[in-house]
């Protein structure tokens, strides 16, 4: 990676509810604090190879859906998997997940996915289980804010 270079961090999300869109909103909110750093937000069904090719690092969000990560999630998974081969080693990424059970089952997915990418996990997830607050959504700017300035410094 050129140093030189403007970072790329890029936000791939699914929410049908809202509640994962609030959290998406907040990731963004503190990533786009680091002015070094080019932030874009795609939801999962309109997020491509491309897309992927781009970041530096990855942010995925996405509510759980019986026990596993949204179908939009999974589809971007699908469709990004075997091309992305050799081009995205050791990508840095961060998950957060919005449930109404205990996220386990989404949150054991995405890594096991991602191990096959091979992405590397440079952040905790953030799963929520419930109603949103302000703690929550704080956690998220947190998240974004961490993953821009770790681009920014060359850390990821």
């Amino acid at each position: 990676m050129d140093p030189a270079r403007e970072k790329h961090l890029l936000i791939v999300f699914h929410s049908q509810g809202g509640g994962t869109q609030r959290m998406a909103d907040a990731v963004l909110a503190g990533a786009r604090e680091e002015s070094d750093v080019e932030t874009r937000m795609v939801r999962a069904l309109e997020a491509g190879l491309d897309d992927l090719l781009w970041a530096d690092a990855l942010i995925l969000g996405t509510p759980e859906n019986f026990g596993y990560m949204s179908g939009a999630l999974k589809d971007f998974f699908d469709r990004t998997f075997y091309p992305a081969q050799g081009k995205v080693d050791q990508l840095p990424y961060a998950v957060f997940i919005k449930c109404g059970n205990d996220g386990s089952g989404a949150l054991f997915n995405i890594e096991r996915i991602a191990k096959g990418y091979p992405l590397r996990k440079v952040a905790d997830p953030i799963v929520h289980q419930g109603d949103l607050d302000d703690e929550v959504l704080y956690r998220c700017t947190e998240l974004g804010q961490t993953l821009a300035a770790g681009l920014a410094l060359g850390i990821f």
